[in-house]
């Protein structure tokens, strides 16, 4: 008889199989031991009073801001502004990063060029942004589009979440007088929607002659 070991739990991308599982522990782990070196980084700020905020920060429009387009969201305006990131960060994370590291990585790159790029050339003239929300709405939106372009209704379902949970926050993407960057909310949401077209998980063909079989072969 031919047996398929992808049809008994070893496909992490199938929802409800054991991989599955698997990758969504690894990646809640992993998560969250990222978020507590962003606690680390801020608590030598405020004992090193080292000012990382305005030196590696994104400042719109100058030369010297440029590098806080990679930095700026390892940076936060104090604990309360790191506590309001954390959790969110922490959930889509998981969910992002439980596909594949490599996905993992180079989605998040591209969010954080393209959401700090955006906060740069349109963000409030002498301003200094930083924070992960950028990085944050970039996933939630990588989440969506990954779950039209892969049909995936498991990623879908986790938009859904999302928005029950945090469906205010979500009105971050649209201008406002409050002293939050908007642009990189939005901009973020946008590079999580091209990121997940351009690293989505492409499925062989059946008809493909090159396609590896992954079939074990009982007698």
């Amino acid at each position: 008889m031919t047996f398929d070991p992808m049809s008994r739990g070893s496909d992490p991308n199938q929802f409800g199989t054991e991989a599955f599982y698997a990758a969504l522990g690894r990646a809640f782990v992993a998560m969250c031991a990222v978020v507590p070196l962003l606690f680390v980084i801020e608590a030598l700020d405020l004992w090193l009073k080292a000012g990382f905020d305005t030196t590696a920060g994104i400042i719109p429009r100058d030369i010297e801001g440029l590098d806080g387009i990679f930095f700026g969201p390892f940076l936060h305006h104090g604990f309360d502004h790191l506590y309001s990131n954390s959790v969110p960060l922490i959930l889509l994370g998981t969910f992002v990063l439980s596909t594949g590291a490599r996905r993992f990585l180079y989605s998040t790159l591209l969010i954080m060029f393209v959401s700090g790029l955006g906060v740069w050339i349109t963000g409030s003239p002498h301003s200094i942004v930083v924070g992960a929300s950028g990085v944050i709405f970039g996933y939630l939106g990588l989440l969506l589009m990954r779950g039209i372009v892969e049909r995936s209704w498991w990623n879908l379902g986790v938009v859904v979440l999302v928005g029950l949970l945090y469906g205010w926050q979500l009105l971050g993407v649209l201008p406002t007088d409050e002293p939050i960057s908007w642009q990189g909310h939005l901009f973020g949401f946008c590079g999580g929607l091209v990121a997940a077209i351009l690293f989505r998980r492409r499925r062989p063909r059946d008809d493909d002659p090159y396609r590896s079989e992954s079939t074990l072969t009982l007698p």
